[in-house]
């Protein structure tokens, strides 16, 4: 038999969530090798986004199976009142597993998504929201402007072309070009053919300006347009989340990016940040064992073998 009353029957009223719900998914299976700096990219991703991002929200954290300590600060982050929302994962469900959870879960009425390795600047999500109530039927904004597949954002230009000012050109800089492509490991010389080759297309609609296409690694969408891409099947942890973008664009809705950079692909490292105020990337200096292992045929053989060897820990 029940022994007196609930006291939560005697509740007035709850606390209401804020109109937008930051999304973070983090995996680090351990703090070594590949991810030794992980969790301070984390921290730094974690700080910069509230520093000053330009309007309230509540923050989910999905942790895909990480290790003890960060599982640990995760929850420290919680018991602070800095994460409203923290799930942990017992093991690794995929990117498009915690998708599924995250998207369909969060209660905002808009979603800003972001891997754990993203560093913001002042009023990315302001600036994010301002494409995106500003424009029609948007399905996702990425807070920083890079060239992305055109083949991604026909359904932007095609609405572009028709209803707003659109211009074909080099609107995003080279330094701020490189600043990106280099943080995901590639080459300087390629890049600058790359640069050259390809172009930028600025839109223009009722006094705003964005740059077409958008990326999955960050973007801000409304939870209403994004429940209809969801459930994702992805077979493997990785390496298909662009079916997002695909899928996005073939039901015509607008993929934009903000004209300025206002987030940062930091990867697994803070070397290259200088903070927010200034956006600069240095090139840190290489010793000579970072010179060695940095050549082609050494470095192949050594990343085969780190490849091996977490396939026996963790696959």
């Amino acid at each position: 038999m029940r022994k007196g009353q609930n006291p939560a029957k005697f509740v007035n009223q709850v606390v209401k969530p804020e109109k937008i719900t930051v999304a973070l998914l983090n995996y680090i299976p351990f703090l070594s090798g590949f991810y030794k700096e992980a969790l301070e990219v984390l921290k730094l991703s974690l700080t910069s986004m509230r520093q000053d991002a330009g309007l309230p929200f509540d923050l989910m954290v999905f942790d895909n199976g990480s290790c003890e300590e960060v599982r640990d600060f995760l929850v420290a982050e919680k018991e602070a009142g800095k994460i409203q929302y923290l799930i942990l994962s017992e093991k690794n469900i995929g990117k498009g597993g915690a998708w599924n959870m995250m998207l369909a879960g969060a209660p905002g009425e808009i979603i800003s998504y972001t891997d754990s390795d993203v560093l913001f600047y002042p009023n990315w999500l302001s600036r994010s929201v301002q494409l995106l109530e500003g424009f029609p039927k948007v399905g996702m904004v990425t807070a920083r402007p890079f060239r992305t597949n055109p083949d991604l954002h026909t359904s932007t230009r095609q609405w572009a072309n028709d209803q707003a000012a659109v211009e074909e050109g080099s609107f995003i800089p080279w330094e701020k070009f490189w600043e990106f492509n280099r943080s995901l490991g590639q080459d300087e010389e390629e890049n600058r053919k790359i640069y050259a080759d390809t172009r930028d297309w600025k839109i223009t609609h009722h006094g705003i300006t964005a740059i077409a296409g958008a990326s999955h690694w960050q973007f801000t969408a409304y939870r209403s347009v994004l429940a209809n891409f969801l459930p994702f099947d992805m077979d493997k942890p990785m390496g298909q989340v662009k079916q997002l973008d695909t899928r996005m664009n073939e039901a015509g809705y607008l993929r934009l990016m903000t004209s300025d950079a206002l987030a940062m692909n930091l990867s697994n490292t803070t070397d290259y940040v200088n903070g927010p105020s200034t956006h600069k990337v240095e090139k840190p200096k290489r010793s000579l064992m970072k010179k060695i292992v940095g050549f082609s045929l050494i470095k192949k053989v050594l990343l085969s073998i780190y490849d091996q060897i977490f396939k026996w820990y963790y696959a």
